[in-house]
C-alpha cells in the first residue's frame, strides 16, 4: 500500500533514508575491492592498449602542444560537433577558466596520443553548499559531450582510472551530456564501475531532432499531419501576402577552403531579432543577446565561421529580420544553438515559417539530421521526428559529506515522488537507476 507522504512524512523518509545509507555503505565495501583492470562489465571487455597511460594538462598554453593531436582525433569523434573542438574548449577557456580548474586528460599508447578526455572542476551551489564538480566543459551550451578520438571506451577508463588514482579535488563527480542510448556503448557508466566506483544514471535532457536522411521536401511534409500542413502553408501564404518575404542562409565552407567568412551583418540580424524577442528579458545569461555571452559567442563565432562548421538563418519580412536560427553543423548534422523571433509577429508564425523554410533548404543540401536542442515545446514537437536522451553518469565519494546530502536529498525526492504516484496511471519517466 502506498503511504501518503503528505500526512506522515518522517514514517516515509527514515526508512527511505534507511535504504540509502545500506546503498551508500555497500558502494563503499565495494570501492575498497581489488578490481581487475580488464574485468568483464556487462559482457563486454575494455580494450586497452598495451603501454596505455595518462598525461593530465592544467594549463592553456601547455594544451597548445597537442592542438594538432586534437584536431587530427576530432573527426573520428562519436556524435562530433563545433563542441568537440579545440577551438570551442580553447575559447570557452578563456572567457570563463578563470574560476575552474582544467584536467585535460590525454589517453596514450606507447607515447602516442589515442584520445582526449576534457574536464574541469567548477563550482556550483547546491542545498548543502558549494560543491566542486568534476565535468565536462559544456556549461550547457550543446547537447552531447564526451571523449576526443575514435575509441571512448578505452579513453574514458584510463580517465577515470586517473582520477581513481591521483589526489581529489573534488567533491562531486558528474558526466553529464553522455550518449547512452538503449543498445548503446555506455563507455562511461562501465569505465566507472571498472575502478570500483558505483555510478548512478540519469536522464538529463530530451533532445527534439528531425531525421532527413533518405527524406525529399514533400515526404517529409507528408509525415506531419494535415492540420499542420495548412497552418504553415496559410501562414507563408498570409506573409507573402503583406510584404516581400525573404530566406536568408549562411554557412560558408571553411577558411581552409578559401572561405570561414563570419557574415556579420546576418550575425548583427540574430542579434537584432533576439533583442525583439523574449530573450532580452531572460536573466540566465545564455541568450545569444545577453550581455553576460556576448563577447564569448562572438568569439565563438569567428571560430565556428573559419572552420566552417557556421549555419545561421534568417527571415526578413519586408526588408525587416523578424525571426532567426542559429546554428552549428558538421559532417550535415546541424546543431541549433539558439533561434527566437521578434514578438511583435508571434501571431504570423513567422518562427514556424522559417523553421520550416530551413527544413527545406537543409533537405537540398542533404543534411541528415536537424538537432533543435532541448525542451519539448509545442513547437518543437510539431517538426521532431524522433526524441533523444543524453544521461548524466555521477559519483559520489564515501567521504565527501556535502556531496552525500546532496545524493541522498535527490535520493528521497525521487522515493517521495515515486510513494505519490503510486497506484496511479503516470506516463513513463526518464529512468534514474544504478549501473
Amino acid at each position: 500500500m502506498a503511504c501518503d507522504c503528505n500526512q506522515a512524512p518522517l514514517r516515509c523518509l527514515l526508512p527511505a533514508a534507511g535504504v540509502f545509507l545500506r546503498r551508500t555503505i555497500t558502494s563503499a565495501m565495494r570501492r575498497n575491492q581489488k578490481v581487475d583492470i580488464m574485468r568483464d562489465i556487462n559482457s563486454q571487455t575494455f580494450q586497452v592498449p598495451q603501454m596505455a597511460d595518462v598525461v593530465e594538462v592544467n594549463d592553456l598554453a601547455e594544451l597548445e602542444q597537442y592542438r594538432l593531436v586534437w584536431d587530427m582525433l576530432f573527426p573520428q569523434t562519436p556524435r562530433a560537433s563545433f563542441f568537440h573542438t579545440f577551438q570551442w574548449f580553447q575559447t570557452y577557456w578563456k572567457h570563463f577558466g578563470d574560476d575552474k580548474r582544467m584536467r585535460v586528460l590525454i589517453v596514450r599508447s606507447e607515447g602516442t596520443p589515442i584520445g582526449i578526455v576534457p574536464l574541469c572542476v567548477l563550482s556550483e551551489k547546491h542545498h548543502a553548499g558549494n560543491l566542486r564538480v568534476l565535468t565536462y566543459p559544456l556549461s550547457d551550451w550543446g547537447m552531447w559531450y564526451g571523449p576526443i578520438g575514435p575509441n571512448p571506451s578505452a579513453s574514458m577508463f584510463m580517465a577515470m582510472q586517473h582520477l581513481h588514482d591521483t589526489r581529489r579535488d573534488w567533491d562531486l563527480l558528474e558526466l553529464r551530456w553522455t550518449d547512452a542510448q538503449p543498445g548503446g556503448d555506455c563507455a562511461t557508466g562501465r569505465a566507472m564501475q571498472a575502478v570500483g566506483w558505483a555510478p548512478q544514471k540519469s536522464a538529463y535532457q530530451e533532445m527534439s531532432v528531425i531525421r532527413l536522411a533518405g527524406l525529399d521536401w514533400e515526404s517529409y511534409l507528408a509525415s506531419r499531419s494535415k492540420k499542420w500542413r495548412h497552418e504553415i502553408r496559410r501562414q507563408t501564404r498570409v506573409l507573402e501576402q503583406s510584404a516581400e518575404l525573404t530566406y536568408h542562409r549562411h554557412r560558408p565552407a571553411s577558411a581552409a577552403e578559401g572561405d570561414g567568412d563570419p557574415c556579420w551583418e546576418m550575425y548583427k540580424d540574430c542579434l537584432y531579432v533576439s533583442e525583439q524577442s523574449w530573450q532580452s528579458e531572460s536573466t540566465t545569461g545564455n541568450t545569444i543577446c545577453h550581455e553576460q555571452v556576448r563577447d564569448f559567442l562572438i568569439d565563438v563565432h569567428r571560430e565556428a565561421a573559419r572552420l566552417g562548421m557556421l549555419d545561421m538563418a534568417v527571415l526578413k519580412l519586408g526588408g525587416k529580420p523578424v525571426a532567426f536560427q542559429y546554428n552549428y553543423h558538421f559532417d550535415r548534422n546541424v546543431v541549433g544553438l539558439r533561434m527566437g523571433f521578434d514578438r511583435s509577429f508571434s501571431k504570423q508564425g513567422v518562427g514556424k515559417v522559417l523553421m520550416s523554410r530551413s527544413i527545406e533548404d537543409s533537405l537540398r543540401r542533404g543534411d541528415q539530421t536537424y538537432d533543435m536542442g532541448p525542451g519539448s515545446y509545442d513547437f518543437k514537437r510539431r517538426f521532431r521526428t524522433d526524441v533523444e536522451t543524453s544521461y548524466c553518469f555521477s559519483h559520489v565519494p564515501w567521504l565527501a559529506w556535502r556531496s552525500q546530502g546532496v545524493r541522498l536529498s535527490r535520493w528521497l525526492k525521487r522515493h517521495v515522488l515515486s510513494a505519490r504516484a503510486a497506484g496511479k496511471e503516470t506516463s513513463p519517466q526518464p529512468s534514474t537507476e544504478l549501473v
